[in-house]
This record gives structure tokens, sequence and C-alpha cells, in this order.
């Protein structure tokens, strides 16, 4: 039995706990899987997932009104991409890596084995449910680890196919999935898991982080926050408003590394909410039931939520500069870009997650830089200039998960960077080589290769001629 759907708490429990010990049991088996075995499990996968290609782009419109484009893009792409990815590099990812011998270890001979961690929980968020299962059961895969995949029950179409595409490619021993609410996470949190990979909001994610603090389980949590934009007195300006607006209409802003607040250099700041208004002019209508290439908000608690964002920066002062339209019966929100809004607005801040763009001028680069860092550390931080100078002072000036110099979001999809957080944005990271070491324990094992080994002039009873030497080796 591949998903759970409705059961009693009880039921619920004791399934988990048959499904888990199966795992318990396979994940042993799984340390002595070769490099071929598992790519062979991720060959399937991704064919899978292709077999499933129509099935997931209606699911993600009858989800989100998500447009095939957007479901190809940011739900299928990232997974057939981390597959190619770990079929080309696994062998060498998987292979023992040789460190150097200090003159003190001479005789003896150094490596890293990446061994898996065995049984890992995989809970997804609901903006992209295919994409943030699949890619991190692809690094739990490569490393020959077991998984649970907990999907969120805000998309409930796509998670009807995530459970399908699992339950036709591998036994539940292997991968298994269980739907529902957060009973479901709940009970699944109280597993000793090895490894628990949680993409989602701070907040959960600090209750992750203490569920896993009972079995002392890692973790890998990919959290949020505000990612905020500096576009400087040398930007592109018709560039960085064509490209903002991308990050913004992309799943209706509900990206975790969507641009969440802008900075631009007063000088530039009217040139700036010009171009944005021409490029929703050009991208969007704005008008409910107009929009047919923009993906709803996923529901109408989230549209009441970003809803009051918007009522309470206009309350205090904001203006809509382009945008601004809503329907609650559509869970839309046009795409709206704000001027003159209050720092302290909610707009600025809680995690926007949605359709909206504030628009703020600094004078001083280093009072934008303050402003940032004034904030939790985000998970992405974008930087529109053609002064060098600047870029490296925006780059030592603040810490962020990753940076995109000159575009959006970018950097989250080139398969051979890390992407996650820091701090309150997140712990560890994962996509492609990084996802694999996620899953792994970079074990150290350590040969006596010869019978030189320098303890033999370090055994008691210690001379004073030792203490000499040794005092002289240590500086």
């Amino acid at each position: 039995m591949n998903a759970i759907n409705e059961l009693p708490q009880s039921r619920l429990q004791d399934e988990i706990n048959r499904v888990f010990a199966l795992q318990q049991a396979r994940k042993i088996e799984l340390r002595q899987t070769t490099a071929e075995q598992r790519l062979d499990k991720l060959r399937r996968l991704r064919a899978a997932v292709i077999a499933h290609k129509a099935d997931i782009v209606a699911a993600a419109h009858a989800d989100m009104r998500k447009q095939p484009v957007e479901a190809l893009l940011g739900e299928i792409m990232p997974v057939t991409q981390g597959i190619d990815l770990a079929l080309k590099h696994l062998k060498r990812w998987m292979r023992p890596q040789r460190v150097k011998t200090p003159i003190n270890m001479l005789g003896t001979r150094g490596e890293i084995r990446y061994e898996p961690k065995g049984a890992s929980l995989i809970i997804a968020p609901w903006n992209v449910p295919v994409f943030l299962s699949f890619v991190p059961l692809t690094g739990a895969i490569a490393a020959g680890c077991t998984a649970i995949i907990k999907p969120s029950e805000m998309t409930p179409a796509l998670g009807a196919v995530i459970r399908n595409i699992v339950a036709e490619t591998f036994d539940e021993a292997e991968v298994a999935v269980f739907e529902g609410g957060p009973e479901v996470a709940t009970a699944l949190l109280t597993m000793p898991f090895d490894h628990i990979f949680y993409t989602g909001g701070p907040e959960i994610g600090k209750v992750v982080m203490r569920a896993a603090a009972e079995h002392l389980t890692s973790v890998t949590l990919e959290l949020g926050g505000k990612s905020p934009v500096i576009v400087d007195e040398s930007a592109d300006i018709e560039a960085a408003a064509e490209r903002l607006v991308w990050g913004k209409l992309l799943n209706g802003g509900q990206i975790c590394v969507a641009p969440d607040y802008v900075l631009v250099h007063e000088s530039r700041k009217e040139e700036l909410l010009g171009a944005l208004g021409r490029q929703l002019k050009t991208h969007a209508t704005g008008e409910a039931g107009k929009a047919p290439d923009l993906t709803r908000i996923v529901n109408g608690r989230h549209h009441a939520r970003v809803q009051g964002l918007l009522d309470d920066a206009l309350a205090r002062g904001a203006r809509v500069v382009a945008g601004g339209q809503s329907d609650a019966a559509d869970n839309f929100i046009a795409p709206t870009v704000l001027a003159d809004v209050a720092l302290d607005s909610r707009l600025m801040q809680e995690e926007i997650f949605g359709p909206l763009l504030p628009v703020l001028g600094y004078q001083d680069l280093n009072r934008a830089l303050e402003l940032i860092n004034a904030k939790p550390k985000p998970l992405a931080l974008y930087a529109f200039s053609r002064i060098k100078d600047n870029v490296e002072r925006i780059l030592r000036g603040t810490s962020a998960g990753g940076t995109t110099i000159n575009h959006v979001m970018l950097h989250g999809l080139h398969p051979n960077l890390p992407f996650g957080g820091v701090n309150n944005s997140g712990i560890g990271k994962s996509g492609g080589f990084y996802g694999f070491q996620a899953f792994s324990n970079e074990r150290a094992v350590l040969r006596q290769v010869s019978g030189i080994s320098f303890t033999r002039w370090v055994m008691p009873p210690y001379s004073a001629r030792l203490s000499r030497l040794m005092d002289r080796f240590v500086k």
C-alpha cells in the first residue's frame, strides 16, 4: 500500500509503523547497492514522470489553474534535469574520495566514503509539489536511501499523481507515499527517520526540527523568507523590469525564491515603476476572468492572506502603480506593483508568496544593505547592476542562501549549484551532487598501510626529551 487517505488515527499510525518497519529492513540491503542498481531506479522514475506528463499538466491546472508551459517548466523539467545529472555523474559521486596525508599521518591512507543515511522522510509543499517531491527523491535514491513522501493536502490532484507514479515504480519497502493533512505529517514525525527533507515555511520548519531533535535526526530544511532585489543607478531598467515581472508572474508569485521587494536607487525609481507597468500590461491583462495564463492563488485561505497584505499596505499609504484587481471567487489577485510602502506594513514584514511587488527607493547603497541585514537572512537575493564594485559590495555586505546577478531565480535552476537557505531561510543544500550529499553520511576511513606510525613515539612513559620534541612539533 503506497498511499493513506482518511484513515482513523490509530490505523494511520499502524500503517505508518508497518511501512516504516519495511523500510527499516530494506535500508540495510540498500547499503550494498551498486551505482548501476541505483541508476536503474532513477531511469524508471524518469520514465514514469514522462509517462505521466499529461496527468501532471492536468492536475496542475486542476489545483492552481497552471498553464502547460508553467507545469512543464516548474514541475517536470527540474525533475528530468536532476535525474539526467545523476545518471551522468552518480558513479563518480559514489567513488571514495582520497585525501592528502599530513606528515604526522605517514604510513596511513585516508578517504571519504559516501554511505546512505538510511530511512528518509520527504515533506513536500503545495507550490511545486512534483518538483519538490521527486528532486529530493532523486537525491535519496542516488544515495541509496529509502523514502516516504508526504505531499501537501492543498494540491490533491498533484498529490494523487505523485502517489500513482510512486506506486507504479517502486516497492513500498523502498518508496511510499502518505497523503493527508497535518495529522499525517505529525504521525510521520514521531518516527526515528535517519534524515528528514522538508520544504515549506520557517514556522513549520521549526516544528520539523524539534521533532527531528527527539531522535537526533539530520535535516535539510528548505524554507523561505523575504528575498530582496537591489536595482542600482547603473542597471538596465528595461531588462530588470522584464525579469522581475517574469519572477512575479511565474506560479502566481508562489515560489520560495520569487523576488519579494525591490530597493531601487532614487534616481531610477520612476523609470523602473513605469517599466514594470508596461511589462505587466504586455504579459498580464490584470483582470479577473481575463488572465487565462496566470496561475491562481492556491486556495481561499491564501487568497485572503495575500489580500490582507495588500489591504494593510494601502491603508498605510501605499499606492498601486499597476494591477490591484482581485476576485476571491476565482482565487485571483492581479500582479500588482506598489510604491510608497511603509516599512512597518505587513507587506514588508511577512513573506508575500503571491503576486505583489513593493518598490522602495534608496539614496545610499549602505542604507539599502542595512535594511536587508535588519531582516532574517533570505533564501535568495538579487542585484541588477553594471558596476562591479557595487555587486561585490552587495555580495560581501549581505548573507543569503543564493544570489542571481542581473536576473532572478535562475541560480535555483542551475544543476551544478547548491540550492538552500541559511539560518531562518533554511539548513543544508540540495540539487545535483548536493542532493546526493544531503542523504549521505560522509564516512571517514583511515587505513594503516605500513609499519610507520607516529604513535610509537608518543607512548608513556613521557620523557623530558619527548616533551621538548612535541613542543617544537606543535610550534
